[in-house]
This record gives structure tokens, C-alpha cells and sequence, in this order.
């Protein structure tokens, strides 16, 4: 009598591994694993530290060789050296302050940021659009330096 009861147990054992095994592989075959608290965003968790900072230098590693960069009213198709230039000369005449990101979207290997970005006294908001490159690294497209107006 014991017999048929261990086998029935191990048997029972056995299903629920396999069953679990099973729902494992499903969650990563669908891309629904449990990610981090930044997750498919992670890549704006740098940038926006540099963007708090000022830290042109920094943020500019995260630049395309060519991208779209407007601050204020003047926008410009430029090099990387170019863009890093003009982002030097915003924060030379506006000290940032702090930064907040209030929206994020993503498309396949795209990724779209906006925040608001208190500099100088005056708030800004900031947009800035990243396309995966190849192995995965994110590089910025576009960025756009907005001045707010009613917000304070």
C-alpha cells in the first residue's frame, strides 16, 4: 500500500516541476520576466543625472554622430561636437538647477523622454527622442530645450 502512494506522490512532484518549468519558459519567451524599477527605460537614468548637472561633457557621449538639437526658438541639424557646444553655451547662461522626467514611450528600438528642467530661474522643458544602435546602445536623435511659460 505504501508503494502506490510514494509513486503517486513523486508523480505529483514531478507535474508540478515540469509545470513550473513550463510557465518559466513561457514568461521569457513573452518578454514579461520582472524588470527594474527603471526597466526598458534605464537608458534616460544616466541622461537625466548629466541633464541635472549640466554635465555636457557626460551627456554628450549619450549623442548620435549627427542629431536634431532646438534650444529655445533655434533649431539646427548638427554634429555631435556641435551639439556639445550649443548645450555648453544653454547652461553657460542657465545654471540648472533640478531635473524631472514626466512622460516616457517607447516603440520597438525607440525611446521618448520628456521632462521639465528648472535652470536659471526659468523652467524648460526638455525632450529628447534615443534609437538603439547596434548591441543595444541608445544614442540621442533629437533633443529639445523649450522655455515653460505659466509654470512655476
Amino acid at each position: 500500500m505504501k508503494k502506490p502512494l510514494y509513486i503517486l506522490l513523486f508523480a505529483a512532484a514531478m507535474l508540478l516541476c515540469i509545470s513550473a518549468h513550463g510557465q518559466n519558459t513561457f514568461l521569457s519567451r513573452t518578454n514579461m520576466q520582472v524588470q527594474s524599477p527603471e526597466g526598458e527605460f534605464s537608458v534616460f537614468s544616466s541622461i537625466t543625472k548629466y541633464l541635472a548637472a549640466g554635465d555636457v561633457a557626460s551627456l554628450s557621449s549619450w549623442f548620435a554622430d549627427n542629431l536634431d538639437v532646438t534650444v529655445i526658438s533655434s533649431t539646427r541639424n548638427c554634429s555631435k561636437k556641435q551639439a556639445r557646444e550649443i548645450l555648453r553655451s544653454f547652461f553657460d547662461n542657465y545654471t540648472p538647477r533640478s531635473f524631472e522626467v514626466t512622460h516616457k514611450a517607447s516603440e520597438s528600438n525607440k525611446k521618448y523622454m520628456i521632462g521639465l528642467l528648472n535652470a536659471g530661474g526659468e523652467l524648460f522643458q526638455v525632450t529628447i527622442y534615443a534609437t538603439a544602435q547596434a548591441g543595444d546602445t541608445y544614442k540621442i536623435q533629437q533633443l529639445a530645450i523649450s522655455r515653460q511659460t505659466g509654470l512655476r
